[in-house]
């Protein structure tokens, strides 16, 4: 992977071009989570790691909707702002407008649906920042003790942060600036104070209904038993068991919770499994047709159908990519401008 090494305080910026729903599992830096496209067509954007003064900044836009789980961070702060969007976003019972932020814990998980493209910034606080830049402020001196909390943007003083923050952005990209320590930590502070600026204005967001919260369990057990089955198929009739709720139940849960039913659900994952199987095969050893078995897909026609309609290309396309590099697919430009809303 290419990287841009600056001096003194700012270590590292680097850019990549992502093709494909996989390579969102690092869209935090230094998380790994589970990513599901639910939506149709190739998945393209950007991902941006940023490095400032020991502090981790990442900023990144995707094209097409995905479900996202997972723990981002175990020993740090991270607080993440959706910085622009086209459809419906939601992080666990939160709809989310651009602007808004949310704080999550050490190890507390992440559970998102994206209903369209997004773009989105996000940093992680250690307890050493938090105490020697929140001295005075109580409220954010208790970043990451509660539990995970969402902020609503004001509605000018949210255009404002985003427009800072695209100014920053812009600045630390530039390959030209040269960087002192006293620069860095400066820059730092300024990216933490945009970062926080709605949780200063704002009382925490109400929480939503309770029928939403009961949705959101139910589909978390769900998860959580996919999770451990492993790459296995699981039918429906094995999760409504599993779980103990009827079809009626789980299918209201599903659409109150991710916008989609669970038979629904299911197909994208197991869809996702043999996309993510085939753009790492090689086509000389795999036959499309056995891995489409191996996850629940008899009818190889309307297997390649179902494929066709959520990736906007064919099994034998993905397999066929097999002989580009993973150095090609990761190629860092600079010529990838941050996706900001405009």
């Amino acid at each position: 992977m290419k990287a841009r090494a600056q001096r003194s305080g700012l270590t590292t910026v680097m850019t990549r071009r992502i093709d494909g729903f996989e390579e969102l599992t690092d869209a935090v830096h230094g998380a790994q989570i589970d990513v599901l496209q639910l939506e149709r067509g190739r998945l393209r954007g950007h991902l941006t790691h940023i490095i400032v003064d020991g502090m981790p900044l990442s900023v990144g836009a995707f094209s097409i909707g995905v479900r996202t789980r997972g723990v981002l961070s175990d020993d740090r702060v991270t607080i993440g702002m959706l910085t622009g969007r086209t459809n419906r976003v939601t992080h666990w019972s939160h709809e989310m407008q651009p602007g808004d932020v949310l704080v999550i814990p050490p190890g507390d998980a992440l559970d998102e649906r994206y209903h369209g493209g997004a773009s989105y910034a996000a940093v992680s606080l250690d307890q050493t920042d938090i105490a020697s830049i929140f001295g005075t402020e109580r409220r954010l001196l208790e970043l990451g003790s509660a539990p995970k909390t969402h902020y609503r943007a004001d509605l000018h003083g949210g255009e404002f942060v985003l427009r800072r923050l695209r100014e920053v952005v812009s600045r630390l990209e530039d390959t030209r600036s040269v960087w002192s320590t006293d620069a860095a930590a400066f820059w730092k502070r300024s990216i933490i104070e945009i970062m926080t600026a709605s949780i200063l204005s704002n009382e925490p967001a109400d929480e939503d209904d309770t029928a939403m919260l009961s949705a959101r369990r139910i589909v978390s057990k769900v998860e959580n038993y996919l999770d451990a089955c492993g790459s296995r198929p699981v039918h429906i009739s094995e999760i409504c068991c599993e779980v103990h709720v009827s079809r009626r139940t789980l299918h209201r849960a599903f659409h109150d919770a991710i916008g989609i039913g669970p038979v629904a659900f299911l197909r994208c994952r197991r869809l996702c499994s043999v996309h993510s199987v085939l753009r790492n095969s090689d086509p000389a050893a795999t036959t499309i047709a056995d891995v489409a078995l191996d996850q629940g897909f008899p009818n190889p026609g309307r297997f390649s159908g179902y494929y066709h309609q959520l990736f906007d290309e064919y099994p034998s396309e993905t397999l066929e990519n097999f002989a580009v590099s993973t150095a090609a697919r990761n190629y860092l430009t600079k010529g990838g401008t941050v996706l900001w809303p405009r």
